[in-house]
């Protein structure tokens, strides 16, 4: 920490030497206001993390965040005493099954529907990443191949490269965030490590994986973009998607191709400029940065002024964005014109790439419903607003609800997005078919008039009842600082959430269990679900905490996008309860298995699968 200071300050003193006297400002209260926050961000990390939206830096040993933590890296499971007595006396295994067998169960199983590729691509949620180089912070984290090698095992469909020209050599073109004290990586090396994830699928799976959609931004020239069209089909070759699928059900360019059609393809989204664009830095100050965030985005803001960007688009690099082009539309004739972006040279397969702020500002002043009724046909692609620079995500759930596909969120951290991601795609691949009420498919719900549309989909909503019966935990983690587990007070804290109405709203309820305290159990004799506590249960240790519990949910509305967040906390203070692991469901994916006793995998805040198990049922009823 104190040698990448002493970076900026030296940074800093280069800059009055050697650069303009308009950029030497610029720099100087860049790395002045960053060395700043790194001094606050070093002090808050000395603390335990209690706020259950935030997460920790994600290491390269964690599998969570695009749907890939069920499969079981982590640490070897047992289930305590406690809990194993727990099971005996409430009858819960078969006469031919064991605890071991219950432990290898599933705790969801994702309908057959949901993973079937056999839809147009723009029907389906894509397991997404944003700056996907970046490993840590961005306005000076270190730029790194490895990211992409990680993302992408982990679940991640879409990733993120930002091209520049690269001056000591056009030919080869850098990739790193523009206008900050990234480093930058070779966009060939890039390339080669998205290769070898895409051919190790293919031995690991017959037919090979998803289909991986390339977000590329260029900041390139001419010679600069032609050498990346070269660099791609020389690295990526056959994997590479170069030109429409042909196929008995898809033949012109300007169909929507079916998932299944692409494979294991490589696939390029490519910028397309209009007239007057907007730009991805327009959105106005929001209330909740504070004013360090607010001089950092300003100073990028004048940093690009001072070096003006390429617009064209050469035609061989466009001519690989064979169906996906991304726009930044002027004004909002994209969802308010029933002819989209209407123009000769427009794009064929237009994207709308668009920052959470801008989304929000049209949400605001009531355009969901015609936002949403544009994404059951094009893509929209969701990037975190600019000031977001220490890695904080979007809320992805809001978006999901208007049917955007790519919400691309920053994979630096787990955070309540990355875990509520982690939930929305796990066992799927990477691609979810969306809710029909999204889809293009329900032409009737695509062509109502808005009101009209609002009510069909308040129809279409189930009114629905959940129930958590909550048994215990085994091997609850010890919080860091502590060397035992004296004074811990585990308790369950559950949120549901789901997209609220109108669109781009969130609601959520809030419940939680007592507190567990050793020989509580034992005090008060609880009875549980059919008879006295016995004495392991009585004298289980906190780590082994035994709740017998119910948690209920008296009535919420499913649209299939209903998610529950499960942590387990410590009651330290009235002020402080830090988490001490965390996972996430998609009710969706646990009706298949509900009534059933299941023990759910905890992960903690870097995203890894501790050793903890919660042993949980799940009773999901429609009213």
């Amino acid at each position: 920490m104190d040698q990448l200071k002493h970076t900026l300050a030296g940074l800093g003193e280069f800059a009055k030497e050697n650069l303009p006297p308009q950029v030497t400002g610029t720099v100087t209260d860049l790395t002045s206001s960053v060395r700043s926050r790194l001094t606050l961000g070093s002090r808050r990390r000395t603390q335990p993390i209690d706020d259950e939206e935030a997460g920790d830096i994600i290491p390269f040993d964690a599998h969570a965040g695009g749907g890939h933590s069920t499969c079981k890296h982590g640490p070897q499971l047992r289930v305590s005493p406690a809990l194993q007595s727990f099971i005996a006396r409430n009858h819960i295994l078969r006469s031919d099954e064991t605890v071991a067998d219950l432990l290898s169960k599933p705790h969801i199983a994702v309908p057959r529907e949901v993973t079937n590729r056999d839809y147009p691509l723009p029907e389906y949620f894509v397991s997404s990443s944003h700056n996907t180089y970046l490993c840590a912070h961005q306005l000076f984290g270190e730029s790194s191949t490895d990211p992409y090698r990680h993302t992408l095992q982990a679940g991640s469909r879409c990733v993120e490269i930002d091209v520049w020209d690269n001056p000591g050599n056009l030919d080869e073109p850098k990739v790193t965030h523009g206008y900050t004290l990234v480093s930058n990586i070779p966009f060939r090396e890039v390339c080669k490590i998205i290769r070898q994830v895409v051919e190790e699928e293919e031995q690991t799976n017959s037919g090979g994986g998803a289909p991986v959609l390339i977000s590329l931004e260029n900041h390139c020239g001419a010679q600069g973009q032609e050498a990346l069209v070269r660099i791609m089909k020389e690295v990526w070759g056959r994997h590479l998607l170069d030109k429409p699928v042909e196929t008995e059900s898809h033949i012109e360019q300007d169909q929507h191709v079916r998932l299944r059609d692409l494979g294991s393809k490589i696939v390029v989204i490519v910028e397309h400029h209009l007239i007057n664009e907007a730009s991805s830095d327009s959105s106005s100050d929001s209330s909740s940065e504070d004013e360090a965030e607010k001089k950092e985005r300003k100073q990028r803001k004048q940093a690009k002024k001072d070096t003006p960007e390429a617009k064209l688009i050469i035609p061989s690099l466009a001519g690989l964005g064979v169906y996906g082009q991304s726009v930044k539309p002027p004004d909002n004739s994209w969802f308010t014109s029933s002819d989209l972006l209407p123009s000769k040279d427009g794009p064929h397969h237009h994207l709308i790439n668009v920052s959470e702020s801008g989304l929000n500002a049209l949400l605001s002043s009531g355009n969901g419903t015609s936002i949403a009724k544009h994404n059951a046909r094009h893509l929209m692609r969701v990037f975190p607003k600019g000031t977001r620079i220490s890695s904080k995500n979007l809320k992805p759930l809001p978006f999901w609800g208007l049917g955007a596909q790519v919400c691309a969120l920053n994979w630096q951290t787990f955070d309540a997005s990355m875990q509520i991601n982690e939930a929305m795609f796990a066992g799927t691949g990477g691609y979810v078919l969306k809710p029909s009420w999204l889809r293009s498919n329900n032409a009737a719900m695509v062509g109502l008039a808005e009101k009209e549309f609002r009510e069909q989909v308040a129809r279409t909503r189930r009114r629905k009842r959940l129930r958590l019966v909550v048994a215990g935990a085994s091997d609850v983690p010890i919080p860091s600082g502590r060397d035992t587990d004296k004074e811990l007070k585990p308790y369950l804290t559950c949120t549901l959430l789901h997209p609220g109405v109108p669109f781009g709203e969130m609601q959520q309820t809030k419940k939680k269990t007592d507190v567990f305290r050793k020989h509580k159990l034992s005090a008060l004799l609880i009875g549980g679900l059919t008879g006295a506590a016995s004495k392991e249960e009585e004298n289980s240790l906190v780590t082994d905490p035994v709740w017998d519990e119910t948690l209920e949910w008296d009535e919420y509305e499913d649209d299939e996008l209903v998610f529950l967040r499960m942590f387990i906390k410590s009651d330290d203070s009235f002020s402080s309860n830090p988490v001490l692991c965390v996972a996430s469901v998609r009710l969706l994916y646990v009706e298949g298995v509900k009534g059933q006793w299941r023990f759910v995998r905890m992960l903690d805040l870097k995203g890894r699968e501790t050793a903890c198990t919660l042993l949980v049922k799940f009773e999901v009823d429609e009213l």
